[in-house]
């Protein structure tokens, strides 16, 4: 999976079609012993089968996926009344509905781990020198600024500029560590400017324990 996910990741790399499957595009990804089918839809690759290279024996991946998908084609033409042209069918090994919905969740679970990631090394940052650190995301750019003077509160603000929904920004003011989620208020400048037209900013108060548990972490 990690091979395939590399492989076709780059846009430049040349891509090997499995020519004895014809009812589908499926394209080869090799590493070690093991051999893989890929099926791309639109932006995406799904690896659908799997197995191991086994020269000259009919438990080869490559020959083991063809009779299989000949099988297959020979049990779906004798079960529905529109025959298919090809000598192979796939389809059963293609993503539904519940894998494109897994992916989705998936895909939902890694941004939140990225940005919880993100803002504590963000936030870290700023609390050692005191300025504003930003990160960028593919729609929108993330800023936190963290100052805590001796004998004072600790401000945390966070800013971000660009189109992001409620539940994402809830997401980021949840994961600001020492901060009660729920105390976050609107501004309308950070303390050394004002905010731009496409920026939107939050402010409040970082427990100073956490503050300093923050400080220590390498």
């Amino acid at each position: 999976m990690a091979k395939a996910r590399e492989h076709f990741a780059d846009d430049g790399a040349g891509h090997e079609r499995i020519r004895s499957i014809d009812d589908e595009v499926l394209f080869k990804v090799k590493v070690q012993r093991w051999r893989g089918a890929v099926w791309t839809d639109e932006d995406l690759a799904w690896l659908i089968a799997a197995g191991q290279r086994e020269d000259g024996s009919p438990d080869d991946f490559y020959s083991a996926l063809e009779t299989t998908a000949r099988a297959a084609r020979a049990h779906y033409n004798a079960n529905n009344r529109q025959p298919l042209s090809t000598t192979t069918y796939v389809g059963r090994l293609l993503p539904d509905q519940n894998d494109r919905d897994r992916y989705q969740l998936e895909a939902g679970a890694r941004l939140v781990r990225d940005l919880a990631a993100t803002v504590r090394e963000l936030a870290r940052g700023s609390l050692h020198d005191g300025h504003e650190h930003a990160a960028d995301f593919p729609a929108f750019r993330l800023g936190i600024l963290v100052r805590a003077d001796d004998g004072h509160e600790t401000y945390a603000a966070v800013r971000i500029t660009g189109s992001v929904p409620d539940d994402l920004i809830a997401v980021i003011l949840r994961h600001v560590p020492g901060c009660d989620s729920t105390a976050w208020y609107p501004e309308y400048a950070l303390p050394s400017r004002p905010l731009l037209p496409a920026e939107q900013a939050w402010s409040t108060l970082m427990d100073p324990k956490a503050a300093a548990e923050l400080l220590d972490e390498d």
